[in-house]
């Protein structure tokens, strides 16, 4: 049986700044924050609300992310992401994720991680670079 529990939830929040926008991350040409710092953030959130319930060498990997971003977010104000545990599936995790600034919800979607043993994969990883 394992230990997670449906609900179970954190938030994460960064400031934007230019560092963490489109321009910088080459994933636009705008000042304003990047996909991919949302997705991280997103991310960041998933991996804390189950970081209590992990044994010892055990961690999770992303495995998808289907997201929207629906609203820009200028340098200076922060975002706030949310992950809510929503299905275990002996080793996937299933997480509702949503991201918001002062002004309401900038983006929200689905993401999947998986339960893995650090050591086994870094050794399999090993094997490739090989």
């Amino acid at each position: 049986m394992h230990p997670f529990q449906i609900g179970m939830a954190a938030e994460v929040s960064e400031v934007v700044l230019h560092t963490n926008t489109a321009a910088a991350m080459a994933s636009g040409t705008l000042c304003v924050y990047a996909t991919p710092s949302m997705i991280c953030l997103m991310e960041q959130a998933a991996c804390k609300a189950i970081a209590s319930c992990l044994e010892e060498g055990i961690t999770t990997v992303g495995v998808s992310m289907s997201i929207s971003h629906d609203s820009a977010t200028p340098v200076g104000k922060t975002v706030t992401a949310k992950a809510v545990l929503t299905g275990v599936d002996d080793r996937k995790l299933t997480f509702k994720v949503i991201a918001s600034d002062d002004y309401g919800v900038i983006g929200q979607g689905m993401h999947e991680r998986f339960l893995i043993n650090s050591e086994k994969f870094l050794t399999k990883l090993k094997a490739k670079k090989s």
